[in-house]
């Protein structure tokens, strides 16, 4: 992987803190190194890792919840 970057997801299902608790670890488990910060309200998840969006999204999907990362135009 690459140097660290921000990521920004959305991610539909999180309803309380244990939610918050899983995405957390899947996106470590993809990248132990991120930094991870999610809004539970609004589903947003900003995460500083060496992973790709769509990579976290993959992840965070097969976990359980609905993930799409945003794509910022270039």
């Amino acid at each position: 992987m690459s140097s660290a970057q921000p990521i920004e997801l959305n991610v539909k299902g999180m309803t309380c803190q244990g939610c918050v608790n899983a995405v957390t670890r899947v996106i470590k488990r993809v990248d132990p190194a991120a930094t991870v910060r999610i809004d539970l309200a609004s589903g947003r998840v900003e995460a500083l890792t060496s992973a790709t969006g769509d990579l976290l999204a993959k992840a965070i999907s097969a976990g359980g919840y609905e993930a799409v990362a945003r794509h910022e135009p270039v």
